[in-house]
């Protein structure tokens, strides 16, 4: 016989502790009335978003686990959204995209590097001289570019150093549209290019991106850098994408950090000749596995040449670009 409260088990009550969570459910949030953002900038963990004309400074949820939020994303943003100084709202959900360019950092890379979403222009920004045009260069971003489904635009700065021709003569086979930019010259037919567009200007240091965007965009006051005279390389001056609107909201430009290599083993042959509708509807007569080169064998785009019904020039400027990724 015991008195109340008293064990007659010497073990009770070294059981493990109950836990007092509550029950596990598959119901989630309902985040279809929040408020949709763009994001303008990342920076260490801390994502600028435009929210109805309000700049707001955001975290990422918890929920969102390693989803990957970059520069152009639309997102669901909860909390306070006021943008007022000090204020931190958090992205709950990231939309869908309807673009993403990316490259990976060499060719042997297996992991993508998403750069921008939901873009739909890629203006290839390129000097002329100082540094001098790498044709390599402009054939893998142009790979990523249409492999992404964007529209190209060639853009060759510094042309009061050196001619045009010899480049525009190189791209005109594959329907790419140049502009040709001098220093303080009128800048009427790029804002025509870009209007209406959200456009990323991507190339390598030292080209004069930043010098453009700052004439396209008064009072940006984008970082400018200046090329090595030994290397003839630029050094980086932009450390992270940020997007920025024309005026007269006239469309968007996002700004990238100058590249000094664009890999490119996430791109397949096969979508990037769905871009050229012409090549493709001779393609598909091509045997498995064909890579479209000019050592391809029993390649039908030979064919089609060889018919007078595809360009012998345009051909091997496609094929010129896309061994670019060989």
């Amino acid at each position: 016989m015991t008195s109340r409260g008293i064990r007659t088990d010497e073990h009770e009550g070294f059981d493990r502790p109950r836990r007092h969570t509550k029950p596990r459910t598959k119901d989630r949030p309902d985040y279809s009335s929040a408020e949709v953002g763009m994001i303008i900038t990342v920076d260490r963990g801390r994502y600028r978003c435009l929210v109805e004309g309000r700049d707001v400074t955001a975290t990422k949820a918890r929920q969102l686990g390693r989803k990957g939020v970059i520069v152009g994303d639309r997102v669901r943003i909860v909390g306070d959204t006021s943008g007022d100084e000090g204020t931190l709202a958090r992205i709950v959900e990231v939309k869908d995209r309807d673009t993403v360019l990316r490259r990976t950092a060499d060719d042997d890379d297996p992991f993508e590097r998403p750069i921008v979403a939901n873009a739909d222009q890629l203006v290839i920004v390129t000097a002329l001289a100082d540094p001098p045009p790498r044709t390599g260069m402009i054939d893998r971003i142009l790979v990523a570019g249409f492999d992404a489904g964007l529209q190209p635009l060639l853009c060759l700065t510094k042309a009061d150093l050196a001619s045009p021709a010899e480049l525009i003569a190189a791209y005109e086979p594959l329907g790419v549209p140049v502009t040709v930019i001098r220093p303080g010259a009128d800048l009427t037919e790029i804002r025509a290019f870009l209007a209406g567009h959200r456009s990323v200007f991507v190339g390598h240091s030292g080209v004069g991106k930043s010098t453009l965007v700052n004439a396209l965009i008064p009072g940006v006051e984008r970082a400018i850098g200046v090329v090595n005279e030994v290397t003839g390389r630029g050094r980086h001056t932009s450390t992270s994408a940020i997007a920025l609107q024309l005026p007269e909201a006239a469309g968007w430009v996002i700004d990238t950090p100058g590249v000094r290599s664009f890999g490119l083993s996430h791109v397949s042959h096969e979508r990037i000749i769905a871009a050229f509708g012409d090549l493709s509807q001779f393609s598909s007569g091509c045997p498995r596995g064909c890579t479209h080169q000019a050592d391809s064998p029993e390649c039908a785009l030979d064919d089609a040449v060889a018919r007078g019904e595809l360009s012998s020039a345009r051909l091997e400027s496609f094929r010129r670009m896309i061994s670019s990724g060989q």
